[in-house]
């Protein structure tokens, strides 16, 4: 097992880095503490790979620096780059199985992005109404 394993997790425009290492189940985002992080729907988010994990995520320390995008995308950012680096410290195809199995995002990021403005209209494919009266 290597000593400390560095990981990256995006989800649209935020990208997240995470350094996992061997200790007693401290997960800080951002230098917060994971159990205290607002909003509680994103902390929700970040911590299913830690939920799944169990037992094995209590061994390891996770430190997550996440910037860019909106709350929710910093979100799935973070989980990615927590259950990548989990993996990858633990050296175990079971969770990497397990993790796929439950939701793909967990370990591959998400490509997505959103569609660019066009004219005539108010967004991506909204056009302007016709009126032939």
């Amino acid at each position: 097992m290597a000593d400390v394993v560095n990981t990256s997790g995006k989800r649209k425009e935020a990208v997240a880095r995470a350094s996992v290492k061997s200790g007693t189940g401290k997960v800080r985002v951002n230098n917060v503490p994971i159990e205290i992080y607002t909003p509680e729907l994103a902390r929700l988010k970040m911590m299913e790979p830690l939920a799944l994990a169990g037992d094995k995520a209590a061994a390891v320390d996770i430190n997550v620096n996440v910037q860019g995008g909106g709350f929710m995308g910093q979100a799935e950012a973070v989980r990615t780059s927590i259950a990548k680096g989990l993996v990858e410290f633990l050296q175990d195809a079971e969770l990497e199985a397990s993790f796929k199995q439950y939701d793909r995002s967990l370990l591959i990021s998400d490509p997505r992005r959103k569609l660019p403005k066009k004219p005539q209209g108010r967004g991506a494919r909204k056009k302007r109404q016709k009126s032939y009266r």
